[in-house]
């Protein structure tokens, strides 16, 4: 009997540790809100992913999935429009590198959706890796690092959008300069 009550408690005790990203997965949860409380703590490192339908619930500790009942393109959009105003982040976009391999012959409004992408992100247009590639770079953010995946409505495989979030005030390039200055003075 006892055992039993402490099985029936697991999932709220689960919930209220977030120990666990199955516990995080929220059908019907308001995801602007979520994106919007979200971004603000958000900083370089951080993601946030819009997915298909069938994107998997990871299981890393820092991947929280939530569940859109919205088109991606909605989605999609807004968190555009909300990283566009941000100060602080930046996003670095990555998709599917098999989107460009889909046809609309086995994949109808593939052709529609692409266009959609490019119209978002005309330059510098997203970086494309294999699906298997970033789903292992999110398991390695949210090793360390928050990771939001909004799943939404959309049944075109490969069609998964990923922000990795970049400090908009410092760049790149500022930043390896300063490394090379303090491994320059660090030799003195």
């Amino acid at each position: 009997m006892k055992l039993r009550r402490v099985l029936m408690a697991l999932p709220l005790m689960l919930m209220l540790t977030g120990s666990s990203s199955f516990a995080q997965l929220s059908p019907g949860r308001d995801w602007r809100r979520a994106v919007a409380e979200r971004l603000p703590l958000y900083g370089h490192r951080n993601w946030i992913v819009i997915a298909d339908s069938a994107y998997p619930a990871q299981s890393t500790p820092g991947i929280e999935t939530i569940v859109a009942d919205a088109e991606q393109a909605e989605v999609l959009q807004h968190v555009v429009a909300r990283l566009s105003n941000s100060k602080h982040v930046r996003p670095i976009v990555y998709t599917d590198l098999e989107l460009g391999y889909l046809t609309e012959m086995d994949t109808p409004g593939v052709d529609g959706y692409r266009e959609l992408v490019a119209s978002l992100f005309p330059d510098p247009k997203p970086l494309s890796l294999p699906h298997e590639q970033l789903i292992e770079k999110l398991a390695k953010a949210g090793q360390n690092f928050q990771v939001l995946i909004v799943k939404t409505r959309m049944t075109i495989p490969y069609t998964t959008v990923f922000f990795q979030l970049d400090c908009a005030y410092w760049s790149a390039e500022a930043e390896r300069k300063l490394r090379s200055q303090m491994a320059q003075k660090g030799r003195r």
